[in-house]
């Protein structure tokens, strides 16, 4: 597995590859890797003879206030990892290096960014679109795997591909969880020993919306009600949104249709911020 450090290195071992008519794929990260990442990983392997996976804490998503001071950066743990789950190459740019000294083009999407973590983010997908452009740009992958758990930032990197004609396979990858149904996440490490605990009524808020609409139910508001009230549960959680939305606009709905509905979830447990979706 091959490391390097700039856009003309990462260039470089992308034309190789391509030159040796291998298939590519790409998984953007922000280190701190989990089981969650290196499941992408094994699925961008399964597609492709040739993966290469970024390591970037982008400073442009974080907004004032944010945890980009602190966010767990682990790059000697990230790199074996990546090893193991058979990346060919890793890309681990330092800021300073990876945008142009004076940048000041931005991609931004207008649309699905709108609402839940963009309503409480703001300028965060305008980071994210930005700099997801610039890494597929540079790897031209044939497929780019992401995680099903940021369902709005992965709405936004599929809306940017579509409008932008990028030529890329988006390839959505189901949320990894813990064994009590917590969505793996690098921020998971913030919790402390009570916190995590607590965590769990995240998963089980979906899982009684989940069964709300199993039992019946198809209105939205007895649905994220039923969310609600396990959330109330556990004061210590302090709900940013719990939302019932259509899949691909992320808009609110009054009503759930199987198989084009989601519930979205966002609260903080101390200064931890956490998220989590699932099909209705």
């Amino acid at each position: 597995m091959d490391v390097v450090r700039t856009m003309p290195e990462l260039r470089k071992a992308v034309a190789a590859a391509r030159a040796a008519g291998r298939r590519t794929g790409f998984v953007p990260t922000m280190g701190c890797l989990h089981e969650g990442h290196l499941a992408l990983i094994r699925r961008a392997k399964e597609r492709c003879e040739w993966v290469a996976v970024s390591i970037f804490v982008n400073p442009t998503q974080f907004g004032p206030g944010e945890d980009f001071g602190r966010y767990p950066r682990t790059l000697e743990e990230d790199l074996a990892g990546c090893r193991a789950a058979g990346a060919s190459l890793v890309f681990a740019p330092d800021p300073e290096d990876f945008y142009p000294a004076g940048a000041s083009t931005w991609v931004e999407e207008t649309a699905v960014s709108q609402g839940l973590c963009g309503e409480f983010r703001p300028g965060h997908f305008r980071g994210v679109a930005t700099v997801v452009a610039m890494l597929l740009n540079a790897t031209q992958p044939d497929v780019a795997v992401f995680g099903r758990k940021d369902l709005q930032q992965l709405a936004v990197i599929r809306r940017m591909v579509r409008d932008l004609h990028m030529p890329v396979e988006i390839v959505a990858h189901e949320t990894v969880r813990e064994p009590d149904g917590l969505a793996m996440s690098s921020r998971n490490r913030y919790l402390s020993a009570e916190d995590r605990i607590r965590a769990r009524a995240v998963p089980e808020a979906l899982a009684a919306a989940r069964a709300a609409v199993a039992s019946g139910e198809t209105a939205a508001g007895p649905v994220r009600e039923a969310a609600l009230e396990r959330l109330s549960r556990e004061p210590a959680f302090r709900t940013q949104y719990c939302v019932v939305a259509d899949t691909a606009s992320l808009r609110p709905v009054e009503r759930v249709t199987s198989g084009r509905t989601i519930i979205a979830v966002a609260g903080h447990l101390g200064a931890t911020r956490l998220i989590d979706n699932c099909d209705l």
